[in-house]
């Protein structure tokens, strides 16, 4: 979402982790997703640090703003919240404790969020930013966990700026499905124009 309200123009591979070509690993050892190399080949390989870079070309709606804040709020999710999503949504791998338990030590968290969003529009304020961005996601996934049981949490708040994100045109524009690298497909982002097909019988 930040390369493409950026408007940063850039081949996109699509891949699968457990079959990682050659020619990531060769720029990131890490071999995690996302990597960004850029036309100066400098590779970043950290979202937050994908989003910063990109926003520092173009940030035209200015999410950068209250950097500081944004930036705690993100650390907050990535240390405490991140992983008990992570245990709530793969509890078969957690059996220490049931699906519902794992879930019930998710919710203070989820309440101050929601405390945050009963007074603005947005976690700042009316104002997208930085902050909005990153942890979207993260609770995009955890609403579709068991997104029943979500759709009932008394946090109305939380789910109308959830439910603004997922209506946003910027969000649905950079969702489609895309076919694999090892496959022989890139594409030109964010238009998601073919860019190349190294076998010839594949097509869209």
């Amino acid at each position: 979402m930040a390369l493409a309200q950026a408007k940063i123009n850039c081949e996109l591979r699509e891949l699968m982790l457990r079959d990682k070509p050659a020619a990531m690993l060769k720029h990131s050892a890490k071999g995690t997703v996302p990597v960004l190399i850029t036309a100066s080949n400098q590779v970043i390989d950290e979202s937050l640090d994908v989003m910063l870079w990109a926003l520092q070309q173009n940030d035209p709606n200015d999410w950068l703003h209250n950097l500081e804040i944004s930036l705690q709020l993100i650390e907050k999710n990535d240390l405490e919240f991140k992983p008990l999503l992570d245990r709530y949504k793969y509890a078969d791998r957690h059996p220490e404790m049931t699906e519902s338990q794992h879930r019930e030590l998710t919710l203070p968290h989820i309440k101050a969020l929601n405390e945050l969003l009963a007074c603005s529009e947005f976690l700042q304020s009316n104002q997208i930013s930085l902050a909005d961005i990153a942890l979207f996601p993260f609770i995009r996934q955890y609403a579709f966990v068991n997104k029943i049981w979500f759709d009932q949490l008394p946090y109305t708040a939380l789910k109308k700026w959830l439910q603004h994100f997922l209506d946003a045109s910027l969000f649905k524009n950079i969702m489609p499905k895309c076919q694999l690298y090892n496959d022989g497909f890139s594409y030109q982002f964010p238009n998601y124009v073919l860019k190349n097909i190294k076998h010839n019988n594949q097509a869209l």
